[in-house]
């Protein structure tokens, strides 16, 4: 038999509880910087595709040498929609663990509905993730309009304790995340940023100009456009090409900071190329082969994606040639 009197002095813990935690995350999500360079990690596997949670490890600790500002993990290059539920918490667990503290992880909790996408951000907050990126959900993407997109940012942010990015890649999703949409999104409290990966620079203009009065944070979503997007306010980057061109990338960002234009237009420039064959060109099985070439451990990927044939790789290979021994 339950006491009320207990029942109700539980509730009341549990509320306060609640609220604690999201007042803690309004004020960390108030003062979290995501200036900086992060790499959207490639996702191992072993020959018969299990995730090759060891290969993962030594990227790590590769990665470490590398002035990234954290690591974006469970993203489009980790090839999140074809790992399993448990699959995407235990490779946060496995990084977290090898992770330094002063990196920020920034996981991926995106799923089609939201109430699986609350459930999900839950385990990757548990599993050691630092912030949340959510990607649109897309599959009735006719219905996906300002009112519902609002709605089911919103609702994830109000119940996430910690800190959200909202994602927009619409060369994947065949959606892109409205610019009313996070105008108004940014207005929350525990809304951070956006990775915008459309490549759209006067959008990501006016998106800066638009939110500058709640110090929202854009953060390009390819090296192809990264000087472009910091000329207009962008404070960092999402880059597929630093996976392979770490360093190269992390200089680019440095250039750019420090008003080095011209030295930052020659590297920009220079990078445009091998970033388009990783990601529109050739994508994740373009950035898993140049990764081999680079000293990490890129792998098969996970079918129905194919391996390159002999053609694109020396394709690949002329893309990079400026980098290659």
């Amino acid at each position: 038999m339950h006491c009320p009197r207990v029942c109700r002095a539980v509730s009341a813990l549990s509320r306060g509880a609640l609220w604690r935690s999201r007042v803690q995350s309004q004020s960390t999500a108030s003062s979290l910087d995501l200036s900086g360079i992060y790499p959207p990690i490639a996702t191992p596997f072993t020959a018969n595709e299990d995730v090759d949670y060891r290969r993962l490890e030594e990227n790590l600790q590769k990665y470490q040498q590398i002035p990234f500002k954290g690591l974006v993990v469970q993203g489009s290059n980790g090839e999140y929609p074809y790992l399993t539920e448990e699959e995407r918490v235990e490779v946060v667990k496995v990084i977290r663990k090898n992770l330094p503290r002063n990196k920020l992880l920034m996981a991926g909790s995106g799923c089609e509905s939201t109430r699986a996408t609350v459930q999900l951000t839950e385990k990757m907050v548990s599993a050691g993730a630092d912030c949340l990126l959510v990607v649109t959900p897309c599959f009735y993407k006719g219905k996906m309009d300002t009112a519902a997109l609002v709605h089911h940012f919103t609702q994830v942010a109000d119940q996430s304790p910690v800190p959200i990015v909202l994602y927009s890649v619409p060369a994947n999703t065949g959606l892109e995340l409205p610019l009313e949409a996070v105008v108004t999104l940014a207005q929350h409290p525990n809304i951070v940023g956006l990775k915008d990966s459309g490549g759209d620079i006067t959008r990501i203009a006016l998106i800066v100009h638009k939110t500058s009065a709640q110090k929202f944070q854009v953060l390009a979503g390819s090296a192809g456009f990264l000087m472009a997007a910091y000329c207009v306010g962008a404070v960092g980057g999402v880059c597929a090409l630093a996976n392979v061109l770490g360093p190269q990338v992390c200089e680019l960002h440095h250039l750019c900071l420090s008003g080095k234009w011209d030295e930052a237009r020659a590297l920009q420039q220079r990078l445009i190329e091998p970033n388009t064959a990783v990601t529109r060109g050739l994508g994740v099985p373009g950035l898993k082969t140049a990764m081999e070439w680079f000293g990490f451990h890129g792998g098969a990927c996970r079918s129905p994606l194919r391996p390159l044939t002999d053609a694109q790789t020396q394709q690949l290979k002329k893309n990079f040639s400026d980098f290659l021994i």
